[in-house]
């Protein structure tokens, strides 16, 4: 019998906080996770808004790139066997075309594919205040075996720059995947101070 390959698909849609899908694959390359991307055309605006990279910069990090109408893309299809996908970062868009079986681009349509083969399904939700339009669609998505996880900084690492919490909330996502990263503060992992530091609870 064979196994699944480290395989994971990476949704990348156009919410505030691309570096986090940025960091996510520099970080699966480190660890030697084929990675099949996808990124939506919204994020191509948003990358050149909120960095100074390029896409060729970004599918440079990818181990297989697909572009977003690729309807007959490999990860638009059940039989393709991957360990899950990750949308990081996931914006309320895309939260509702998955929520609601919208898969008119290969981003939703992949992490349809993931939810109906009972794969995990992981959301970096990224959005504040949350209306309650949002709030049904997490809810609607958790029903369906989706994990929603909103990029909250973890304060209790002592993250001494913007680049540690990033690398902290990476590292925990891919804690959902049994990926161990080496970026997370674990409890009591502070070696000098007695009972260490809290890392999650």
């Amino acid at each position: 019998m064979t196994t699944t390959p480290r395989r994971l698909i990476v949704g990348i849609s156009g919410a505030s906080g691309i570096v986090y899908g940025l960091r996510l694959l520099e970080i699966l390359r480190a660890v030697d996770v084929e990675t099949h991307v996808v990124v939506s055309s919204a994020a191509k605006v948003t990358l050149a808004l909120e960095t100074d990279r390029t896409l060729a910069d970004l599918q440079a990090l990818a181990d297989v790139w697909y572009a977003t109408n690729d309807i007959g893309a490999a990860i638009s299809s059940g039989s393709f066997r991957t360990s899950g996908m990750i949308v990081c970062p996931c914006s309320m868009r895309t939260l509702a075309e998955i929520a609601n079986g919208i898969t008119g681009s290969l981003l939703p349509r992949a992490a349809d594919v993931v939810l109906k083969e009972r794969r995990r399904l992981v959301l970096v939700a990224r959005e504040t205040p949350l209306h309650l339009g949002h709030i049904r669609n997490m809810a609607a998505v958790t029903e369906m075996g989706a994990i929603v996880y909103p990029p909250v900084p973890a304060m209790y690492a002592k993250p001494a720059s913007i680049e540690e919490m990033i690398d902290h909330t990476v590292g925990r996502v891919l804690d959902l995947f049994d990926i161990d990263t080496g970026t997370v503060r674990r409890w009591r992992d502070a070696p000098d101070e007695p009972g260490g530091e809290p890392n999650g609870v």
